[in-house]
């Protein structure tokens, strides 16, 4: 069996829009299962390959701010 865990996520989403996208992120991280995060991990790929290096950059700043804060938080 040969399946494609990222076409089979992009093809779930394809005809969303920008409302129906952002539902999929927040409920997603809100709900906090560890069955969402490779979906999750699809959309930022995605998000990653259409950003500019000024938006990766502020993307990994955040990453690592937010990285700290969590490690603070265990």
């Amino acid at each position: 069996m040969d399946l494609n865990l990222r076409k089979a996520i992009v093809s779930n989403i394809a005809s969303n829009d920008q409302e129906q996208l952002e539902a999929t992120i927040v409920d997603a991280i809100e709900k906090g299962e560890e069955k969402m995060l490779p979906g999750l991990g699809v959309l930022f790929e995605l998000i990653w390959q259409q950003s500019g290096e000024k938006d990766k950059q502020e993307m990994v700043d955040s990453l690592e701010q937010g990285v700290k804060q969590a490690s603070a938080k265990d």
